[in-house]
Order: C-alpha cells, then sequence, then structure tokens
C-alpha cells in the first residue's frame, strides 16, 4: 500500500471564508447544541469541543472523523475499563467563547476528559475549562509551546510537537542532510505561530553553525509579495535555503511568487505547509525543492501502523482519508484510552499522571511528555518534500538540540 495523503497543518488561524475540507456531513454529525455529555454505569464520555464550522474548521472536522473511528474500534474490541466510550462534541463554531462554553458545559455534564481544538488561541479556553474542572484537556494538534501545564494547567496537553522541535527538525534537516547553512527567513507576522517558528529555526540553525543572512517579514491577507520578493533577491542572493514561515492561502502566493521569479532556493517551513491545497497551488511547475517539518505520513514507509489504520478508515467511509489530520484525532482517543486503562482510573490527576510517564506509539509517531517542563511534548518530526507538486516522505527526526521554549 502506497498510498500518500497530506498531514496537519497545524496553524493559529486559517484564511477568511474556508470551509471543511473533506467533510460528510453524513458521518460522525456534530450532536445539537443541548446533546447531553452525561454518561452512565456502562459509558465514559469523552467531550469535545471541534470546530466543525469556521475558519478552524479545515483542521477540527478531520480530526472529529479520527477520533470517532478511535471510539468506533475501542468500543468493538471492548471499551476502557469495561466500559464503552462515548464521544460527545459540540460545534466550538472557530470562536473561542463559545469553545470555552462548551468546555463548560461538557465537564458540566460529566465528561471525564476533553479533546479542544488543534490550536492555541482556539483550544485554549476549552483547556482551561477542563482544568478547572480537574480533567485532563489534549488538544491533536497545537504547536504552540503555550499550550502546556505552564500556561494551561497540569493536565493540559497537546499531541502536536512544540514549534521548538518543528523549527529546530526543520534547521537540522536543512544543515546535516541537505548542507544548506545560509538562510534566509521570511516571517508571516499575524499569529504567534508563524513568529514563533522562525524564532525557534533562526536559533537552531545558528546552533548547528548556520548563517542568517536576510530577515524579511510579510502580513497574511496582504496578497502582495512583490516588495519582499525584490529584497530577497538583493539581501537573500547568497542564501542557499529559504525559510518561509507563513500559511495558507497566502503561502501558496509567497512560493509561487519566488519560483515564478526564476529563484530555485530550496524552501524549507513547518507543519502549515502540511495542507492539499498547497500541493494544488503550486503544481508540477512550482511544486519543487520544498521541505516541511510536520507530524504524520499515511504511508506504509512512515509506519508500520498506517495499512491498518486505513483500512480500518475505508471500511468505515468507504474511501481513504483525505488528510493525515484523522490520524491526529484517531492517535488523541487512544492516548486517552491507554492512560485511563493504565490507571485504572478516568480521574484526572490519575490519567495525567500515566500521560507524563508513559511512551506511546502513535500513527503520529512516538511519544511522550515531560512533567518537568511543562508537558513537554518529547516527539519526532516527519520530514516531509514536495516534488513537481507531489509529497514524498523523507524520514523522522528527533532533533539533537532543541531551543527552550
Amino acid at each position: 500500500m502506497k498510498k500518500k495523503v497530506l498531514g496537519v497543518a497545524t496553524v493559529a488561524l486559517l484564511a477568511m471564508g474556508l470551509t471543511a475540507c473533506g467533510a460528510n456531513p453524513a458521518a460522525d454529525p456534530a450532536p445539537a447544541p443541548d446533546a447531553t455529555a452525561a454518561g452512565s454505569d456502562s459509558e465514559i464520555v469523552i467531550g469535545a469541543s471541534l470546530c466543525l464550522t469556521g475558519i478552524q474548521s479545515p483542521l477540527d472536522e478531520p480530526i472529529l472523523r479520527g477520533a470517532q473511528l478511535a471510539v468506533d474500534e475501542i468500543n468493538t474490541n471492548g471499551g476502557v475499563l469495561g466500559k464503552q466510550l462515548k464521544l460527545v462534541n459540540l460545534d466550538g463554531k472557530s470562536d473561542p467563547v463559545v469553545v470555552g462554553n462548551n468546555g463548560e458545559q461538557l465537564t458540566a455534564q460529566g465528561a471525564a476528559a476533553i479533546i479542544t481544538p488543534a490550536d492555541f488561541d482556539f483550544g485554549g479556553p476549552a483547556s482551561r475549562a477542563a482544568q478547572a474542572a480537574g480533567i485532563v484537556g489534549i488538544s491533536p494538534g497545537a504547536s504552540s509551546p503555550l499550550f502546556g501545564a505552564a500556561t494551561l494547567g497540569d493536565k493540559q496537553f497537546t499531541l502536536s510537537m512544540w514549534n521548538t522541535t518543528m523549527g529546530a527538525a526543520a534547521a537540522e534537516w536543512a544543515y546535516n542532510e541537505r548542507g544548506l547553512k545560509k538562510a534566509y527567513v521570511v516571517t508571516d507576522s499575524f499569529i504567534d505561530y508563524t513568529t514563533s517558528l522562525s524564532e525557534y529555526f533562526i536559533e537552531s540553525m545558528e546552533h548547528q553553525g548556520g548563517t542568517i543572512v536576510g530577515q524579511d517579514t510579510y502580513t497574511q491577507g496582504d496578497q502582495n509579495f512583490s516588495a519582499q520578493l525584490q529584497r530577497l533577491k538583493t539581501a537573500g542572493s547568497d542564501a542557499d535555503v529559504i525559510f518561509v514561515s507563513s500559511y495558507m492561502p497566502d503561502l501558496g502566493l509567497i512560493i509561487r511568487d519566488i519560483r515564478a521569479a526564476g529563484i530555485d532556493t530550496p524552501i524549507f517551513g513547518g507543519d502549515s505547509y502540511d495542507d492539499p491545497e498547497l500541493a494544488k497551488v503550486l503544481g508540477a511547475e512550482f511544486g519543487n525543492d520544498i521541505t516541511y517539518a510536520t507530524h504524520a505520513y499515511l504511508s506504509e514507509e512512515a509506519s508500520a501502523l498506517v495499512p491498518d489504520f486505513l483500512s480500518l478508515y475505508e471500511k468505515a467511509h468507504g474511501e481513504e482519508p483525505d488528510t493525515a489530520l484523522v490520524a491526529n484525532g484517531y492517535d488523541t482517543v487512544n492516548v486517552l484510552a491507554q492512560a485511563m486503562e493504565a490507571a485504572g482510573s478516568t480521574d484526572g490527576a490519575a490519567v495525567a499522571a500515566k500521560m507524563t510517564s508513559m511512551k506511546f506509539e502513535l500513527l503520529t509517531g512516538n511519544l511522550t511528555w515531560s512533567a518537568e517542563t511543562g508537558n513537554e511534548p518529547q516527539k519526532e518530526a516527519v520530514l516531509v518534500s514536495l516534488d513537481k507538486g507531489e509529497p514524498k516522505f523523507n524520514g523522522w527526526l528527533m532533533p539533537q538540540w532543541v531551543p527552550a521554549a
């Protein structure tokens, strides 16, 4: 099985006007707002405030599909602690206030854990509600170092690597695997995700012994990269790698402009590149020598766990997954289930303690959390390249050195 599926773009915001990608309205529908999360003697409720509408939905809707797939599989195999799992999602509507209110509603109704949106800004409010209720909250894809115990509380986790690891993985791969040592960095200044990712890439590249030959900024929504392009042609003329920290839809415009200008310098970035739309926008003409650090690659060459997962998904949905975001949702539920079984309880403190003491072997890589560093995820990155607009798996990488958050 050689199916290649793009992975996760865990950006803090997506472009205005995006709708859910790959949504199947008939599959895994969101419960009505008055849906009860109350469990029973035979059920363990996992609450979720994933966004099925608005700008966050392209990330969260596939995650919900993956989460429900895991719930169904676990229940078929006997459940957790002798009980069936019940997944209750209330649409966060890409509104942090709604997400937070949903979290409070779900905890009040007895949810044993909360799955939050795949972003710190959207997911944080639900995580705070979980912490206040004394239960575990987990984001399937938030990469900000703010998503952890220091900011949100000791029972709060993200399945994603932090930007510290992501930036370090991109820099280490560029320097060691490609011999690229002179970087020009373009940073989208609109959100924390893109600014911090550039900062960690720069710090890591310089730690490797590389040089930053120039920097520039861009603001999402400008839709005009011409001034930055002119500066890149001069200040970045001796760069052997260009690091662009941005996200769709403007990321596609930036890379197209660079390539259309005849600049064939390798381009590196983070998980925001892991968006099916980027490959479509760039196509075979412009989608070359582009490498990014991300979370998952759904092919047997990346993990022996993938073929069984793809078979399970195809049996449930009648088609292969459109994005590896489904793997993040699937892994999130499995982490919660394994931790609850190990704890012998759904008690928040007991489950959180197991999460920080166990090693999880997942579709999205091997994972441990460090309580000593604020539930920091210790996780490998996947390096993926675009070649003629098609994704190619390069390998897993745990950076040898990671900057402090």
